[in-house]
């Protein structure tokens, strides 16, 4: 299972999403939202950062179904997706990520057809490694 690699600037990402929030860093001094995190923003060159929720809405922007597998430890699931997810409050920030079925649910839980640049989602977190996952919404 592929375990999060934390640096001091993206910790506090991990910690959020291991009780199930997605946050997204900020500039305490403009706002400027900012992923990956980073210690100064790019807009105002402040060091000041804060940590904002977000509502985990999104739309697929982007999609590959890898073959061969990525990463070895992920043969047994192919085919599965590999998303990049536009948040619906940030359109600028965009999250990598895995559709799938339900919460927890294997990679390869929704079939690849189903997955459409556009479609809505919403961000689940796996239970043992605290990964943002994300599901189709309903329509």
């Amino acid at each position: 299972m592929l375990q999060p690699i934390t640096d001091p600037d993206g910790a506090p990402f991990w910690r959020y999403a291991a009780r199930g929030e997605l946050r997204v860093q900020a500039c305490a001094d403009c706002g400027e939202l900012r992923f990956p995190p980073r210690p100064c923003c790019p807009h105002c060159q402040s060091f000041g950062s804060e940590w904002r929720p977000m509502s985990g809405q999104g739309r697929i922007w982007s999609y590959v179904v890898p073959h061969p597998p990525l990463l070895p430890d992920y043969a047994e699931q192919a085919p599965y997706n590999v998303v990049v997810v536009e948040l619906a409050e940030a359109p600028r920030i965009r999250l990598v990520g895995n559709v799938v079925g339900r919460a927890g649910a294997a990679l390869n839980s929704l079939p690849t057809e189903r997955i459409r640049i556009g479609a809505r989602v919403h961000v689940v977190f796996d239970g043992e490694s605290g990964l943002p996952q994300w599901v189709l919404e309903r329509s």
